[in-house]
């Protein structure tokens, strides 16, 4: 089995690199020593922001992972941080502004070197539709997975079995998330209602979009004469799914960075350094089997995925502090590891 040490050596790697180019940027736009050592400590809290934020990711990228073959394995952790980086860290902030504002790439990587105060009220101003594209696609990931009719491992007994017997009625999560959508359609003001419920229904649309598409390759693959084949298909459908769910995780984050700093070009790196943590932890999980060790963490990342789509709609109307978020995750996680640790005791006490 790999030391824990071996699976730090990237992202140890990429922090030093990321330290030093943040350390170069921030003498770059201030020409002093304290400048650089701003712009660095911001990119140890952005990093450290992106892994509080995202460790439930890693908990159900690792479910996900173990389905796949090693080939769309190595491809997800390959290509797919490839993406979580440069694509959602750096494109998709450009993305927001060229659409926002209406100008060219080109004028929208300008905007933010020469002008990033601006750049970062146009991310602002975008962050209505982005919440409730991610709140929806969030909250029916986490309701999949509790309506699920082979769910037999319950951490919240009650609850979660009032949740699964729900999940006899056809569709009934997409109803429930179409029902948290009308309720804030009421609350928020008339000129807000028809983004928030447009945005809204494209991330229901997205999650059953992708959900199928998973469904498609697999059955299709499954067809074919050569097995190797159809894994290959289902993996794509898998590996679709957990980009489109990456990407809704990180709409939080990249958010949250320009609270932090207005220079894209920082938050790029400090994300960029927690993203790659996320992806050293998603390994881990999978190659150890914690997953299995631990029977409740995957109920605690998906109960930390429903609170986190409900606090997205919520954002569309109040401020939430990110570290709420973030606290917020973490609990569930914690308590969710401690119940599998103390689950773990009891049966091998009554085992010996």
């Amino acid at each position: 089995m790999r030391s824990t040490a071996s699976y730090l050596r990237w992202p140890l790697i990429v922090t030093a690199a990321g330290i030093l180019l943040s350390g170069y940027l921030g003498w770059e736009f201030s020409s002093s020593g304290s400048g650089a050592l701003s712009f660095l400590l911001i990119a140890v809290v952005l990093a450290v922001l992106e892994i509080s934020l995202s460790f439930d990711n890693a908990i159900v990228n690792a479910n996900k992972l173990k389905e796949m073959t090693p080939e769309w394995q190595r491809r997800f952790l390959t290509w797919g941080i490839l993406i979580a980086v440069f694509g959602m860290r750096v494109v998709f902030p450009l993305l927001i502004v060229v659409i926002a504002a209406r100008i060219g790439p080109l004028q929208a990587i300008e905007l933010a070197a020469a002008r990033p105060a601006e750049y970062a009220e146009l991310i602002r101003d975008a962050h209505l539709p982005i919440a409730a594209f991610g709140g929806s696609f969030l909250m029916l990931v986490a309701l999949s997975f509790f309506f699920d009719q082979s769910k037999e491992v319950h951490w919240i007994g009650r609850l979660e079995r009032a949740l699964r017997s729900c999940g006899s009625v056809r569709g009934m999560e997409v109803g429930f998330v179409l029902m948290f959508i009308l309720l804030f359609v009421w609350l928020l003001p008339v000129r807000d209602e028809k983004l928030f419920m447009f945005s809204a229904m494209w991330g229901i649309v997205t999650f059953l979009a992708v959900d199928a598409l998973g469904h498609v390759l697999d059955h299709w693959g499954q067809s074919q004469s050569r097995a190797a084949q159809g894994t290959a298909q289902a993996g794509l459908g898998a590996f679709l799914y957990l980009e489109v769910l990456d990407a809704s995780f990180s709409f939080d984050g990249v958010i949250g960075a320009f609270a932090l700093t207005q220079n894209l070009f920082l938050i790029a790196i400090g994300l960029g350094i927690g993203a790659m943590y996320v992806r050293a932890m998603t390994v881990m999980l999978v190659e150890r089997g914690t997953l299995a060790e631990f029977r409740y963490l995957e109920h605690g990342a998906f109960w930390s995925i429903l609170i986190l789509s409900i606090i997205m709609f919520g954002q569309t109307m109040w401020h939430l502090p990110e570290v709420v978020t973030g606290l917020l995750g973490a609990g569930f996680i914690a308590m969710a590891f401690v119940s599998s640790v103390l689950w773990n005791r009891r049966h091998a006490a009554i085992a010996d």
